[in-house]
């Protein structure tokens, strides 16, 4: 039996990029649970896991527009020095913040200098196509 929109599915996974290096993986660990077409994950997984039956596995490759999206210029922002007052964040951490409409957004700051800060908002897996070892493990209350 294949999910159906709606299903709640519990699937095992591992995700590589290109040039082959493991970026995450749920085995060993508890498969990750979404409903199927919700949004919960990035379109080209939800569409691979709706072709498998409880059981199956696929190797699927997601190019960057149907996984986490293109880089995107306008996510890089220098703000001034001063907004982190005596608490300058390193170069390559992450950090939280508020977007207009408050909700929660996070930011690696790429470089700091005597005035500003270039805070980097794409997501860290923007712009890299993606493959995934699938395994549905099961179609939750089927």
């Amino acid at each position: 039996m294949k999910p159906q929109a709606g299903d709640t599915v519990r699937v095992h996974y591992t995700g590589t990029l290109d040039d082959g290096s493991k970026f995450d993986s749920s085995v060993g660990s508890e498969p990750i649970e979404f409903v199927i077409g919700s949004g919960m994950v990035i379109p080209g997984f939800d569409s691979a896991v709706s072709g498998l039956e409880v059981g199956g596995t696929v190797t699927t490759h997601i190019p960057a527009a149907e996984a986490y999206g293109e880089r995107m210029d306008e996510a890089i922002q220098r703000v001034p020095l001063e907004m982190f007052g005596e608490r300058v964040p390193p170069v390559g951490v992450t950090i939280g913040l508020q977007g207009p409409m408050g909700q929660q957004m996070r930011a690696v700051v790429a470089e700091v200098d005597e005035q500003t800060v270039l805070l980097d908002m794409n997501h860290p897996l923007a712009g890299q196509d993606l493959t995934f070892e699938l395994e549905l493990v099961e179609i939750v209350g089927k």
